[in-house]
């Protein structure tokens, strides 16, 4: 049996777990980044509750692909003493990799989860999943960390697994549920026809998608910004957008020196952590923004929307018309904040008679996909890539040879795609808000 993907594969899994599951207590626990599409399928077909359970697999120094153990919330640490022998393992080798991989569990915790605790666990069934089994030591680590939490029954869930690591795992889970298990595996991605790697950002928006909705008392007024009940977080607004209203998170300074729209990329949404991140750096610096989702949870079903560079581009120059709107955002300088397609999407709105945009700052970004409007660009613009990113650098340098605008082009050393290495996100967000923050004050100058 083949799985279409991962959201295929939580639907099968979770067709085996319902009438198996009978208490109405249960947790679901996803293993990120792979595990989370599938257990979010699997809780909402149970209507339980959804978390995410970070463990880091421990590599062999010289070769990290083969583990040797890993390493969870909690302190909870699992070592293979075998490979560890095999591969000639010291013990300051292990310390080293340990507390590495030990902070970047509490790292991806705080990501994942942001400001939100964690679900209890105690004297609950846990359901743990993940999308295959290979050596299952972060498996085994993550039925640990969640029987260390108090779970008082824990199930481990998993569309494929041959059948002597799900045999070892029955030692660490009360059971183990796979749908798939061949005698040769080779790898988990080959009973996937499509193995997308998932992002941070679908991670963060899965959990978010699973919460129990909000009450939010937002009044909306046709073609203006409104904010919700002032007794409500005061960032979220609506903002009307042609035939549909958008959400977003406004935060406006007191004495603001402009505003910078985040228009965020494919899989992406407003609760992107590394948008937020940016977001807070520009408003420590007097800058406001907008975090807005440029479609609505239904268009975002239909892939081709999220790559209909021209579509995001004229939702953008609406909610800019918006902005400029308000009254307490009037002569305010707007720049655009754009990663992966949303990038092309704030190029192309720039490019566009009568744009307001003073700045753009592309983290990552497809500014290839702008295309023919590159050379009509008005806005300043400023291209972030990182020296590991080969691909998107190569048309990021192509895409600057044809802009016609101030512009510059930095690349961050030993940085890939998401800028997830220690220190690049950090340099993203200083250059983003020096360039915002020159450019605006020429423009007000002006």
């Amino acid at each position: 049996m083949m799985f279409a993907d991962r959201h295929d594969a939580g639907i099968r899994l979770a067709e085996r777990l319902a009438g198996h599951i009978t208490d109405e207590n249960a947790v679901v626990l996803g293993l990120p980044r792979g595990g989370v599409p599938v257990a979010f399928e699997v809780a909402k077909a149970l209507g339980a509750p959804l978390d995410v359970i970070v463990v880091r697999k421990l590599g062999v120094p010289f070769q990290p692909e083969l583990g040797f153990g890993a390493v969870g919330e909690g302190g909870v640490r699992v070592i293979n003493t075998d490979v560890v022998r095999m591969a000639d393992v010291t013990q300051e080798e292990i310390s080293s990799v340990e507390s590495r991989e030990q902070a970047e569990v509490l790292r991806r915790v705080r990501r994942f989860r942001g400001d939100r605790a964690s679900v209890d666990l105690a004297d609950r069934t846990v359901i743990v999943v993940d999308d295959g089994i290979a050596t299952g030591s972060t498996a085994r680590a993550a039925c640990q960390v969640a029987r260390a939490r108090g779970a008082s029954r824990v199930i481990l869930a998993v569309p494929v697994g041959t059948p002597d690591t799900i045999a070892g795992l029955r030692e660490d889970a009360d059971e183990v549920i796979c749908l798939e298990t061949p005698t040769a595996l080779w790898a988990i991605g080959t009973w996937y026809n499509d193995f997308t790697q998932a992002s941070d950002e679908q991670v963060v928006e899965l959990l978010r998608r699973a919460m129990p909705p909000a009450t939010k008392g937002a009044a909306a007024g046709r073609g203006r910004v409104v904010k919700p009940d002032p007794t409500e977080p005061p960032d979220e607004v609506m903002v009307d957008a042609g035939p549909v209203r958008l959400t977003g998170q406004l935060v406006i300074p007191e004495g603001a020196a402009g505003v910078v729209v985040f228009v965020h990329g494919s899989g992406s949404s407003r609760h992107s952590p590394r948008n937020r991140y940016v977001a807070s750096v520009l408003n420590r610096a007097g800058l406001g923004t907008l975090l807005i989702d440029l479609l609505t949870t239904e268009e975002e079903y239909d892939r081709r929307n999220v790559f209909d560079i021209e579509l995001l581009a004229g939702r953008l120059a609406q909610v800019t018309n918006r902005l400029s709107d308000q009254p307490q955002l009037a002569g305010l300088p707007i720049g655009y904040f754009g990663a992966s397609t949303g990038a092309a999407a704030a190029l192309w709105a720039s490019a566009e008679q009568g744009s307001q945009a003073a700045a753009i700052v592309s983290r990552g970004g497809r500014a290839d996909l702008a295309g023919p409007r590159l050379p009509a660009v008005r806005a300043a613009t400023l291209l972030i890539v990182g020296d590991r990113d080969e691909l998107v650098l190569e048309l990021n340098q192509t895409a600057q040879e044809r802009l016609a605008c101030e512009n510059r082009l930095e690349i961050i050393p030993d940085a890939t795609h998401l800028f997830e290495e220690p220190g690049a996100l950090e340099t993203v967000a200083d250059l983003a808000r020096d360039w915002f923050a020159d450019h605006f004050s020429r423009t007000r100058v002006g």
